[in-house]
């Protein structure tokens, strides 16, 4: 045990878990899989928060060479949301002399071969959306401590995941659009393979199952607003006009902007014939007429909780556990549904 008023050592903690000063350094460097017990990792972190012991990061990064750098993987650049993301990362990074560097993996191009061929020696962590988890092979992220966003907290390869409450938000949609009497409900769904999308799609079904009369129908798009009006424009013009969707959930704010001009096109009115929401509150929710109801997501919360999480697992801490909260903005999309 250290003595009264010192600042406990990782020889305190081998000491107090019964293990070497090696086996300490490899559990609170999150690089123990594979070389100690899931048993023994957890001796030594429960010793750690015992002990009050956080180690000494600037003799850290003069004996390891570390360059205080992290890497934020993102799917793409193409909306302001990940730019927000950055942006609340970097704003606590910076709090703590960490710089943030972005990678975005756009979706059908894909990471270059090994962009970062010195990648284990550049960065102390890397903190990846699971939209772009696919670009941790190539930058060997999954070598290093790693935060994942928006990710399944029990499958993620990450030794934290950190999310939005996007089943909240879901349930809150429908909720609206119940109260307000629709029945016949379109999902417009986002066309790629993630969790988050996947949790969407299973929280509306849930809310509507046992609703008396209730219905739902989906239907796929890729995230851009032509792609929505395509799939959009085949699915409510496919419905017999006595079963056709009052009412249209789509996964994105691009997605809802291509549902407009899909009922423009069938010359169906919003909301007067057809309800539209969206998910996430980007600015262009407010540039649309009419302006768009649709679930806010802090993404500046969001990378800044993604980073706390991070410097949590570099400290051997336990990262901060909940989702973070959403809110309905209700707008002039959605209106009593058509008799």
């Amino acid at each position: 045990m250290p003595r009264a008023g010192t600042r406990p050592t990782s020889r305190d903690v081998a000491q107090a878990a019964g293990v070497s000063q090696a086996a300490v350094s490899l559990v609170l460097g999150d690089k123990w899989r594979g070389r100690v017990s899931e048993t023994t990792a957890e001796r030594v972190r429960e010793a750690a928060r015992t002990l009050g012991y956080r180690p000494n990061l600037a003799a850290r990064n003069l004996r390891l060479g570390r360059t205080r750098t992290v890497l934020l993987v993102v799917p793409a650049l193409t909306t302001e949301f990940f730019a927000g993301v950055y942006t609340g990362a970097a704003r606590v990074a910076s709090r703590h002399g960490f710089g943030v560097v972005l990678y975005p993996s756009p979706e059908g191009i894909g990471p270059a071969r090994d962009p970062f061929a010195s990648a284990q020696a550049a960065l102390d962590g890397v903190i990846a959306s699971s939209m772009a988890a696919e670009a941790l092979t190539a930058i060997r992220g999954e070598a290093l401590p790693l935060v994942m966003l928006d990710s399944d907290p029990e499958g993620s390869v990450g030794a934290a995941t950190v999310n939005l409450d996007i089943a909240d938000g879901v349930r809150q949609v429908t909720d609206h659009l119940l109260a307000l009497g629709h029945r016949r409900f379109l999902h417009l769904a986002a066309d790629v393979a993630s969790w988050t999308f996947e949790v969407r799609a299973r929280e509306l079904a849930a809310r509507l199952r046992g609703v008396p009369g209730a219905s739902l129908r989906t239907a796929r798009a890729p995230i851009s607003i032509k792609g929505a009006e395509s799939a959009a424009e085949a699915a409510l013009r496919g419905a017999a006009v006595p079963d056709r969707p009052t009412a249209v959930v789509c996964d994105d704010d691009h997605l809802a902007a291509g549902t407009y001009k899909a009922a423009r096109r069938l010359g169906l009115r919003v909301p007067e014939d057809l309800s539209v929401t969206g998910l996430d509150d980007l600015a262009l929710a407010s540039a649309i007429d009419p302006e768009l109801t649709t679930v806010r997501l802090d993404a500046e919360l969001f990378g800044e909780r993604g980073m706390e999480a991070l410097l949590a697992v570099l400290e051997g801490r336990t990262p901060a556990a909940g989702d973070i909260p959403v809110e309905l903005v209700v707008r002039g999309s959605t209106a009593p549904a058509p008799r």
